[in-house]
């Protein structure tokens, strides 16, 4: 039996992106243009099955399973117990294995056991993210099926976030495409109608700064700034809102519904 993570020369705790630099980094040297051998093609065959094993989370985790009993066997030990990915990763405390752990529970119908150990992680000092351990890839895979998650759970301010970072990667490189949209669409909900009906203004307005950062559009950027009007009408700072009021009406001359707003903080112009 093929050892995937020896035709990679990686380690069998590496993370996806370690895993994919491999195989890059390998498929160059091994390319029959480069070595003029024949036997690369057999070589460039396996490393590419190894790859798709290790870069799929599913058939990575039954590979380690099958290999680990493929080793027991080979090396003549008494009993064969079976590798349960999961249980391994649930013993180790590193916040990489931990980051593993969420999306391999968010690909195996474990989406209550990903959210409590995305909300376990992040309540730690540190600032756990979760970008940090996946490809950008996967990551955005990753971030927006626990987006939905946690907006299922009303933790609207977490879903915001990691949507929030989805946004910025497509904006610098496509990668969902035609799925785009579907993003756009769950961004606008949460700042339009969720963020603003549940959470703190302190909490909502760090969401509505970000939004501005996202490349929505004018109307939704005017949008986002009568918001903030409002949150920091309500937080007793009536200069900042006059501010966001008036750049918002620049952006949207005809906006409805501000104009009982308007005459309120006029006198802070």
């Amino acid at each position: 039996m093929e050892d995937c993570y020896s035709i990679l020369g990686v380690h069998s705790s590496s993370s996806a992106a370690e895993i994919k630099r491999a195989f890059r980094s390998r498929a160059k040297a091994l390319h029959p243009d480069i070595t003029g051998e024949a036997s690369g093609d057999e070589r460039m065959l396996a490393l590419i099955r190894a790859y798709e094993t290790l870069s799929d989370p599913e058939r990575r985790a039954e590979f380690d399973s099958m290999y680990a009993r493929f080793r027991a066997v080979r090396e003549g030990t008494d009993a064969v117990t079976g590798f349960d990915y999961r249980l391994w990763l649930m013993e180790r405390t590193d916040a990489e294995s931990r980051a593993k752990l969420i999306f391999f529970d968010l690909l195996h119908g474990l989406e209550t056991e990903a959210v409590a150990e995305f909300a376990a992680q992040r309540a730690l000092a540190g600032g756990f993210t979760l970008s940090r351990f996946f490809d950008r890839e996967d990551f955005m895979d990753c971030g927006f099926i626990l987006a939905e998650e946690l907006a299922e759970r009303a933790d609207y301010y977490e879903a915001f976030l990691l949507l929030a970072e989805v946004v910025q990667l497509e904006r610098e490189k496509p990668y969902f495409r035609h799925f785009f949209p579907e993003v756009i669409i769950f961004v606008r909900d949460l700042i339009r109608v969720r963020i603003p009906a549940s959470l703190t203004d302190e909490l909502a307005l760090d969401c509505y700064e970000l939004a501005l950062e996202l490349g929505l559009g004018k109307k939704d950027d005017a949008y986002v700034l009568r918001l903030m009007a409002a949150s920091y009408e309500r937080l007793g700072d009536g200069r900042m809102a006059w501010r966001c009021l008036s750049q918002a009406l620049r952006m949207d001359p005809l906006m409805k519904g501000v104009r009982e707003m308007k005459k309120r903080l006029e006198a802070f112009g």
